[in-house]
């Protein structure tokens, strides 16, 4: 499979670092990046092949358009120019595939993704939809090159890609929101900002694991810890007191809400 990316941002180099260690050619890679810098940069850490030439890409089986929402339209513009029948995959948030296809001039080979920051110790998660003209080939291609960054989902419906982008998407931010006021809880209640700090991270990062390898539900997970007339217990009112699972919802609504906006706005 040759790959060809445009843009090599940030998630980009997160899917090639995760293709290299799962022992991918990255010399079947090809990255389209106009700073000179990236591209040196890209090259000595990856070992792909860069170039600022559309035609460069043009030979590739999968084109992963990894660029901002607000560059998207103009870089369809470049890459219709090249279209055979290659599988294209956007990582843009927000840019619904039927927007895409517009701007690529109809083309329908595409594959939409949602996926989040975790990506780049490939440890992150990634929401796939496809237009119907995407080929089971084509549908396995765009997960292996997903499954490189950490899980894969595929959706049935695009429209779910708002909820996506609330939870996963925006997620890791409310976690380290979390992670953030966890600390600077333990310093006002006296330990150091490194103790403090140490303690909170490895907390989040214990739970998230035992949570993921349990069979045992959530719901389930946080009672067995809330002891009655414990101290857990006391902190679970604390937080119920002050609606705090009320505000986590309107806080994911809010991000569904400004995903569709986007789309709407982008789309124009």
């Amino acid at each position: 499979m040759k790959i060809g990316f445009v843009g090599g941002g940030n998630m980009a180099k997160a899917i090639i670092g995760g293709l290299k260690n799962n022992g991918f050619d990255t010399t079947a890679i090809t990255v389209l990046e106009l700073d000179a810098q990236k591209r040196t940069e890209l090259n000595a850490t990856f070992n792909v092949r860069t170039s600022d030439n559309y035609d460069e890409i043009r030979n590739s089986d999968v084109i992963v358009l990894a660029v901002k929402p607000q560059q998207l339209r103009e870089v369809c513009l470049q890459v219709t120019p090249i279209l055979g029948a290659q599988l294209i995959i956007s990582i843009a948030a927000g840019i619904r595939s039927a927007d895409i296809s517009r701007w690529l001039n109809h083309y329908q080979a595409i594959v939409r993704v949602m996926p989040n920051t975790p990506a780049q110790i490939q440890a992150g998660v990634s929401a796939l939809y496809a237009l119907a003209s995407v080929t089971q080939q084509q549908r396995e291609q765009a997960t292996t090159i997903l499954d490189a960054v950490g899980k894969t989902l595929w959706l049935d419906d695009e429209s779910k890609m708002d909820a996506v982008t609330a939870i996963s998407g925006s997620g890791p931010a409310y976690v380290f929101y979390l992670i953030e006021a966890l600390q600077e809880a333990g310093i006002g209640l006296g330990l150091q900002s490194d103790e403090a700090q140490m303690l909170a991270l490895q907390t989040f990062a214990g739970a998230g694991l035992l949570a993921a390898q349990s069979t045992t539900d959530i719901k389930t997970l946080r009672a067995q810890v809330t002891s009655k007339g414990g101290t857990t217990e006391q902190g679970i009112l604390a937080l119920e007191n002050a609606n705090i699972k009320s505000i986590m919802l309107l806080a994911a609504k809010a991000a569904a809400d400004k995903s569709r906006t986007l789309g709407d706005d982008l789309a124009k």
